[in-house]
Protein backbone atom coordinates (compact mmCIF):
# COMPACT_ATOMS: atom_id res chain seq x y z
CA UNK A 1 0.00 0.00 0.00
CA UNK A 2 1.38 3.43 -0.89
CA UNK A 3 1.58 6.06 1.78
CA UNK A 4 -0.38 9.28 1.16
CA UNK A 5 1.67 12.48 1.38
CA UNK A 6 0.63 16.12 1.24
CA UNK A 7 1.56 16.10 -2.44
CA UNK A 8 -0.62 13.10 -3.35
CA UNK A 9 -3.45 13.95 -5.77
CA UNK A 10 -6.04 13.17 -3.08
CA UNK A 11 -9.34 14.77 -4.18
CA UNK A 12 -10.43 17.50 -1.80
CA UNK A 13 -13.92 17.22 -0.37
CA UNK A 14 -15.89 19.67 1.72
CA UNK A 15 -14.15 19.87 5.05
CA UNK A 16 -13.58 22.29 7.91
CA UNK A 17 -9.95 21.56 8.81
CA UNK A 18 -7.17 23.08 6.74
CA UNK A 19 -4.40 20.99 8.25
CA UNK A 20 -1.81 19.79 8.73
CA UNK A 21 -2.96 17.72 11.70
CA UNK A 22 -0.32 16.03 13.83
CA UNK A 23 -1.36 12.83 15.66
CA UNK A 24 0.77 11.54 18.52
CA UNK A 25 -0.02 7.88 19.20
CA UNK A 26 -0.99 5.46 16.45
CA UNK A 27 -3.25 3.06 18.31
CA UNK A 28 -6.92 2.50 17.47
CA UNK A 29 -7.98 6.13 18.00
CA UNK A 30 -4.91 7.81 16.56
CA UNK A 31 -4.76 5.67 13.42
CA UNK A 32 -8.54 5.88 12.91
CA UNK A 33 -8.45 9.68 13.13
CA UNK A 34 -5.60 9.65 10.62
CA UNK A 35 -7.45 7.40 8.19
CA UNK A 36 -10.59 9.51 8.42
CA UNK A 37 -8.74 12.76 7.84
CA UNK A 38 -6.74 11.35 4.93
CA UNK A 39 -10.03 10.45 3.26
CA UNK A 40 -10.90 14.14 3.57
CA UNK A 41 -7.62 15.14 1.91
CA UNK A 42 -6.06 16.51 5.12
CA UNK A 43 -2.27 16.33 5.49
CA UNK A 44 -1.76 14.05 8.53
CA UNK A 45 1.53 13.77 10.41
CA UNK A 46 1.96 10.68 12.58
CA UNK A 47 4.30 10.16 15.51
CA UNK A 48 4.64 7.37 18.03
CA UNK A 49 7.14 6.28 20.66
CA UNK A 50 7.04 2.84 19.02
CA UNK A 51 8.82 2.80 15.64
CA UNK A 52 6.99 -0.42 14.71
CA UNK A 53 3.54 1.04 15.46
CA UNK A 54 4.42 4.19 13.52
CA UNK A 55 5.64 2.22 10.51
CA UNK A 56 2.50 0.09 10.52
CA UNK A 57 0.16 3.11 10.71
CA UNK A 58 2.02 4.80 7.86
CA UNK A 59 1.84 1.62 5.78
CA UNK A 60 -1.92 1.48 6.36
CA UNK A 61 -2.29 5.01 5.00
CA UNK A 62 -3.15 6.84 8.23
CA UNK A 63 -0.63 9.59 7.54
CA UNK A 64 3.06 10.35 6.96
CA UNK A 65 6.15 10.57 9.11
CA UNK A 66 7.09 13.91 10.69
CA UNK A 67 9.61 16.35 9.21
CA UNK A 68 11.46 19.25 10.82
CA UNK A 69 9.41 21.77 8.80
CA UNK A 70 5.95 20.62 10.01
CA UNK A 71 3.65 23.40 11.25
CA UNK A 72 0.43 21.68 12.34
CA UNK A 73 -2.82 23.54 12.77
CA UNK A 74 -3.95 20.97 15.33
CA UNK A 75 -2.19 18.32 17.43
CA UNK A 76 -4.18 15.28 18.59
CA UNK A 77 -2.64 13.37 21.49
CA UNK A 78 -3.84 9.76 21.51
CA UNK A 79 -1.62 8.11 24.11
CA UNK A 80 -2.33 6.14 27.35
CA UNK A 81 -3.96 8.18 30.14
CA UNK A 82 -0.97 8.07 32.49
CA UNK A 83 1.22 10.03 30.05
CA UNK A 84 -1.45 12.20 28.40
CA UNK A 85 -0.68 15.43 30.30
CA UNK A 86 3.07 14.96 29.83
CA UNK A 87 2.75 14.51 26.07
CA UNK A 88 0.26 17.39 25.73
CA UNK A 89 2.69 19.71 27.56
CA UNK A 90 5.52 18.64 25.26
CA UNK A 91 3.40 19.26 22.15
CA UNK A 92 2.29 22.70 23.36
CA UNK A 93 5.94 23.68 23.71
CA UNK A 94 7.07 22.12 20.43
CA UNK A 95 4.23 23.66 18.35
CA UNK A 96 3.51 27.15 19.74
CA UNK A 97 1.03 28.03 16.97
CA UNK A 98 -1.06 24.86 17.25
CA UNK A 99 -4.11 24.00 19.30
CA UNK A 100 -3.62 20.70 21.16
CA UNK A 101 -6.34 18.23 22.13
CA UNK A 102 -6.24 14.77 23.63
CA UNK A 103 -8.72 11.91 23.28
CA UNK A 104 -8.28 10.27 26.70
CA UNK A 105 -11.43 9.06 28.46
CA UNK A 106 -10.88 11.26 31.54
CA UNK A 107 -10.77 15.04 31.15
CA UNK A 108 -10.26 16.67 34.57
CA UNK A 109 -6.91 15.11 35.48
CA UNK A 110 -4.96 16.16 32.35
CA UNK A 111 -6.21 19.75 32.64
CA UNK A 112 -5.30 19.91 36.35
CA UNK A 113 -1.82 18.51 35.69
CA UNK A 114 -1.20 20.92 32.83
CA UNK A 115 -2.23 23.90 34.93
CA UNK A 116 -0.02 22.73 37.78
CA UNK A 117 2.91 22.44 35.37
CA UNK A 118 2.37 25.97 34.06
CA UNK A 119 1.50 24.83 30.54
CA UNK A 120 -0.22 27.22 28.10
CA UNK A 121 -3.73 25.82 28.42
CA UNK A 122 -5.11 28.69 26.32
CA UNK A 123 -4.19 26.41 23.38
CA UNK A 124 -5.35 23.15 24.98
CA UNK A 125 -8.82 21.65 25.10
CA UNK A 126 -9.54 18.03 25.94
CA UNK A 127 -11.94 15.92 23.92
CA UNK A 128 -13.31 12.38 24.03
CA UNK A 129 -14.81 10.44 21.12
CA UNK A 130 -17.30 7.92 22.51
CA UNK A 131 -16.33 5.13 20.15
CA UNK A 132 -14.22 2.01 20.17
CA UNK A 133 -13.74 -1.55 19.06
CA UNK A 134 -13.00 -4.87 20.72
CA UNK A 135 -9.56 -4.78 19.05
CA UNK A 136 -6.72 -2.29 19.45
CA UNK A 137 -3.72 -0.99 17.53
CA UNK A 138 -3.32 0.47 14.04
CA UNK A 139 -4.41 -2.75 12.34
CA UNK A 140 -7.85 -2.34 13.94
CA UNK A 141 -8.23 1.29 12.83
CA UNK A 142 -11.19 2.36 10.69
CA UNK A 143 -11.83 5.61 8.89
CA UNK A 144 -15.53 5.40 9.80
CA UNK A 145 -15.01 4.64 13.52
CA UNK A 146 -16.48 7.97 14.66
CA UNK A 147 -19.39 8.39 12.26
CA UNK A 148 -22.57 9.10 14.20
CA UNK A 149 -20.82 8.78 17.57
CA UNK A 150 -20.81 11.48 20.28
CA UNK A 151 -17.54 13.42 20.56
CA UNK A 152 -17.27 15.37 23.81
CA UNK A 153 -15.37 18.66 23.73
CA UNK A 154 -14.45 19.58 27.30
CA UNK A 155 -14.25 23.35 27.32
CA UNK A 156 -12.69 25.41 30.11
CA UNK A 157 -12.32 29.10 30.95
CA UNK A 158 -8.74 29.48 29.70
CA UNK A 159 -9.45 28.85 26.01
CA UNK A 160 -11.62 30.92 23.68
CA UNK A 161 -14.39 29.43 21.60
CA UNK A 162 -12.65 30.66 18.47
CA UNK A 163 -9.50 28.69 19.25
CA UNK A 164 -11.43 25.61 20.33
CA UNK A 165 -13.41 25.59 17.07
CA UNK A 166 -10.64 23.63 15.34
CA UNK A 167 -11.34 20.63 17.60
CA UNK A 168 -15.03 20.87 16.79
CA UNK A 169 -14.05 20.90 13.12
CA UNK A 170 -12.04 17.71 13.67
CA UNK A 171 -15.02 15.90 15.16
CA UNK A 172 -17.42 17.09 12.48
CA UNK A 173 -15.04 16.22 9.63
CA UNK A 174 -14.88 12.68 11.01
CA UNK A 175 -18.68 12.41 11.06
CA UNK A 176 -19.10 12.61 14.84
CA UNK A 177 -21.75 14.51 16.81
CA UNK A 178 -20.24 17.28 18.94
CA UNK A 179 -21.26 17.32 22.61
CA UNK A 180 -19.98 20.33 24.62
CA UNK A 181 -19.37 19.36 28.25
CA UNK A 182 -17.10 20.66 31.01
CA UNK A 183 -14.38 18.28 32.30
CA UNK A 184 -16.00 17.55 35.68
CA UNK A 185 -19.49 16.69 34.37
CA UNK A 186 -17.87 14.65 31.60
CA UNK A 187 -15.95 12.53 34.10
CA UNK A 188 -19.09 12.03 36.20
CA UNK A 189 -21.00 10.97 33.09
CA UNK A 190 -18.44 8.43 31.86
CA UNK A 191 -18.14 7.00 35.37
CA UNK A 192 -21.77 5.87 35.31
CA UNK A 193 -22.07 5.24 31.56
CA UNK A 194 -18.74 3.51 30.89
CA UNK A 195 -16.37 2.95 33.79
CA UNK A 196 -18.72 1.37 36.36
CA UNK A 197 -20.40 -0.82 33.70
CA UNK A 198 -16.91 -2.05 32.78
CA UNK A 199 -16.24 -3.02 36.40
CA UNK A 200 -19.63 -4.66 36.86
CA UNK A 201 -19.12 -6.63 33.65
CA UNK A 202 -15.66 -7.68 34.80
CA UNK A 203 -16.88 -8.78 38.25
CA UNK A 204 -19.70 -10.80 36.72
CA UNK A 205 -17.34 -12.44 34.23
CA UNK A 206 -14.99 -13.38 37.05
CA UNK A 207 -17.83 -15.51 38.54
CA UNK A 208 -17.46 -17.73 35.46
CA UNK A 209 -13.90 -18.79 36.30
CA UNK A 210 -15.03 -21.66 38.50
CA UNK A 211 -18.45 -22.25 36.96
CA UNK A 212 -19.15 -25.92 36.09
CA UNK A 213 -18.89 -26.83 32.42
CA UNK A 214 -22.55 -27.81 32.48
CA UNK A 215 -23.46 -24.29 33.59
CA UNK A 216 -21.34 -22.68 30.87
CA UNK A 217 -23.24 -24.74 28.32
CA UNK A 218 -26.39 -22.86 29.32
CA UNK A 219 -24.90 -19.46 28.49
CA UNK A 220 -27.44 -17.30 26.72
CA UNK A 221 -28.05 -13.68 25.87
CA UNK A 222 -28.21 -12.50 29.48
CA UNK A 223 -24.73 -13.50 30.57
CA UNK A 224 -23.22 -12.68 27.20
CA UNK A 225 -24.70 -9.16 27.26
CA UNK A 226 -23.52 -8.49 30.81
CA UNK A 227 -19.97 -9.77 30.20
CA UNK A 228 -19.44 -8.45 26.67
CA UNK A 229 -16.83 -5.84 27.64
CA UNK A 230 -15.09 -7.94 30.29
CA UNK A 231 -12.22 -8.88 27.96
CA UNK A 232 -10.88 -5.30 27.97
CA UNK A 233 -7.17 -4.58 28.49
CA UNK A 234 -6.39 -4.61 32.27
CA UNK A 235 -3.38 -2.30 31.94
CA UNK A 236 -5.36 0.41 30.20
CA UNK A 237 -8.26 0.15 32.62
CA UNK A 238 -6.01 0.45 35.67
CA UNK A 239 -5.07 3.88 34.31
CA UNK A 240 -8.63 4.92 33.41
CA UNK A 241 -10.13 3.82 36.72
CA UNK A 242 -7.31 5.38 38.72
CA UNK A 243 -7.70 8.71 36.93
CA UNK A 244 -11.48 8.80 37.49
CA UNK A 245 -11.64 7.12 40.91
CA UNK A 246 -13.27 10.13 42.56
CA UNK A 247 -16.34 9.77 40.32
CA UNK A 248 -16.38 5.97 40.08
CA UNK A 249 -16.28 5.25 43.80
CA UNK A 250 -19.58 6.98 44.76
CA UNK A 251 -21.45 5.03 42.07
CA UNK A 252 -19.97 1.76 43.33
CA UNK A 253 -20.88 2.66 46.92
CA UNK A 254 -24.51 3.26 45.87
CA UNK A 255 -24.47 -0.02 43.99
CA UNK A 256 -23.02 -1.76 47.03
CA UNK A 257 -25.86 -0.44 49.18
CA UNK A 258 -28.56 -1.71 46.82
CA UNK A 259 -26.78 -5.04 46.47
CA UNK A 260 -26.59 -5.41 50.26
CA UNK A 261 -30.34 -4.78 50.61
CA UNK A 262 -31.03 -7.38 47.94
CA UNK A 263 -28.73 -9.91 49.64
CA UNK A 264 -30.52 -9.33 52.95
CA UNK A 265 -33.87 -9.93 51.25
CA UNK A 266 -32.61 -13.24 49.89
CA UNK A 267 -31.80 -14.50 53.39
CA UNK A 268 -35.51 -15.28 53.61
CA UNK A 269 -37.34 -14.44 50.36
CA UNK A 270 -40.72 -15.13 52.02
CA UNK A 271 -40.17 -12.82 54.98
CA UNK A 272 -42.30 -9.68 55.21
CA UNK A 273 -40.79 -6.97 53.00
CA UNK A 274 -38.44 -9.28 51.08
CA UNK A 275 -40.68 -9.75 47.99
CA UNK A 276 -41.19 -5.99 47.86
CA UNK A 277 -37.44 -5.35 47.99
CA UNK A 278 -36.88 -7.77 45.11
CA UNK A 279 -39.74 -6.28 43.08
CA UNK A 280 -38.61 -2.70 43.66
CA UNK A 281 -35.06 -3.61 42.65
CA UNK A 282 -36.32 -5.02 39.35
CA UNK A 283 -38.67 -2.07 38.78
CA UNK A 284 -35.87 0.40 39.46
CA UNK A 285 -33.84 -1.28 36.73
CA UNK A 286 -36.81 -1.08 34.35
CA UNK A 287 -37.06 2.67 34.93
CA UNK A 288 -33.36 3.13 34.31
CA UNK A 289 -33.40 1.22 31.02
CA UNK A 290 -36.40 3.23 29.84
CA UNK A 291 -34.35 6.42 30.14
CA UNK A 292 -31.65 5.26 27.75
CA UNK A 293 -31.97 7.07 24.41
CA UNK A 294 -32.68 4.86 21.44
CA UNK A 295 -33.12 5.59 17.76
CA UNK A 296 -32.86 9.32 16.94
CA UNK A 297 -32.35 10.03 20.67
CA UNK A 298 -35.86 8.94 21.64
CA UNK A 299 -36.74 6.69 24.59
CA UNK A 300 -39.37 4.71 22.74
CA UNK A 301 -39.51 1.03 23.60
CA UNK A 302 -39.53 -1.60 20.87
CA UNK A 303 -40.92 -5.12 20.64
CA UNK A 304 -38.48 -8.00 20.15
CA UNK A 305 -39.22 -10.91 17.83
CA UNK A 306 -36.87 -13.90 18.09
CA UNK A 307 -36.33 -15.88 14.91
CA UNK A 308 -34.50 -19.22 14.64
CA UNK A 309 -32.23 -19.56 11.61
CA UNK A 310 -30.08 -22.41 10.34
CA UNK A 311 -26.39 -21.95 11.07
CA UNK A 312 -25.29 -21.70 7.44
CA UNK A 313 -24.25 -18.87 5.11
CA UNK A 314 -26.93 -16.57 3.74
CA UNK A 315 -29.63 -17.16 6.36
CA UNK A 316 -29.38 -13.77 8.07
CA UNK A 317 -29.21 -11.99 4.71
CA UNK A 318 -32.35 -13.85 3.61
CA UNK A 319 -34.13 -12.89 6.83
CA UNK A 320 -33.28 -9.20 6.44
CA UNK A 321 -34.38 -9.28 2.82
CA UNK A 322 -37.68 -10.86 3.84
CA UNK A 323 -38.31 -8.21 6.50
CA UNK A 324 -37.60 -5.55 3.88
CA UNK A 325 -40.04 -7.17 1.44
CA UNK A 326 -42.70 -7.23 4.14
CA UNK A 327 -42.18 -3.47 4.47
CA UNK A 328 -41.40 -3.30 8.19
CA UNK A 329 -38.56 -1.06 9.41
CA UNK A 330 -35.97 -2.87 11.53
CA UNK A 331 -35.02 -0.83 14.61
CA UNK A 332 -32.30 -3.09 16.03
CA UNK A 333 -30.84 -6.58 15.67
CA UNK A 334 -28.94 -8.98 17.96
CA UNK A 335 -27.35 -12.33 17.07
CA UNK A 336 -26.70 -15.33 19.28
CA UNK A 337 -25.76 -18.96 18.71
CA UNK A 338 -27.61 -21.79 20.41
CA UNK A 339 -25.10 -23.86 22.45
CA UNK A 340 -24.88 -27.40 21.13
CA UNK A 341 -27.35 -26.89 18.28
CA UNK A 342 -26.75 -25.94 14.63
CA UNK A 343 -29.05 -22.92 14.77
CA UNK A 344 -28.70 -19.21 15.26
CA UNK A 345 -30.98 -16.91 17.21
CA UNK A 346 -31.79 -13.55 15.66
CA UNK A 347 -33.59 -11.04 17.86
CA UNK A 348 -35.08 -8.23 15.79
CA UNK A 349 -36.63 -5.11 17.27
CA UNK A 350 -39.62 -3.36 15.70
CA UNK A 351 -42.18 -0.81 16.82
CA UNK A 352 -44.80 -2.59 18.97
CA UNK A 353 -47.67 -1.96 16.53
CA UNK A 354 -45.79 -3.94 13.84
CA UNK A 355 -44.92 -6.91 16.06
CA UNK A 356 -47.91 -9.16 15.36
CA UNK A 357 -47.85 -8.45 11.64
CA UNK A 358 -44.16 -9.33 11.47
CA UNK A 359 -44.71 -12.61 13.31
CA UNK A 360 -47.59 -13.59 11.03
CA UNK A 361 -45.76 -12.62 7.85
CA UNK A 362 -42.55 -14.45 8.83
CA UNK A 363 -44.40 -17.60 9.90
CA UNK A 364 -46.39 -17.50 6.67
CA UNK A 365 -43.11 -17.54 4.73
CA UNK A 366 -41.69 -20.48 6.66
CA UNK A 367 -39.55 -18.75 9.26
CA UNK A 368 -39.53 -20.21 12.80
CA UNK A 369 -40.46 -17.77 15.56
CA UNK A 370 -38.95 -18.71 18.93
CA UNK A 371 -40.57 -16.00 21.04
CA UNK A 372 -42.04 -12.53 20.92
CA UNK A 373 -42.66 -10.10 23.68
CA UNK A 374 -43.18 -6.35 24.09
Amino acid sequence: MTTPTPHDPTPEVDRRLRGPVRIVGTGLFGASIGLGLRQQGVDVILDDVSPAALALAVDYGAGRRPTEHDAPELVVVAVPPDVTAQVVARELTAHPEAVVTDVASVKSVPLERLRAAGADVSRYIGSHPMAGRERSGPTAARADLFIGRPWVIAGHDDITYRRAAVVEALALDLGATVVPMEPGPHDQAVAIMSHVPQLVSTLMASRLRDAPEAALGLAGGGVRDVTRVASSDPGLWVQIIGANAAHIRPVLVDLQGELSRLIDALDDPDAPGAPRTIAETMASGNRGVERLPGKHGTTRRFAQVVVLVDDRPGQIADLLTTIGEIGINLEDLRLEHSPGAPIGIVEVSVVPEQEQRLIEELEGRGWRIAAAWA
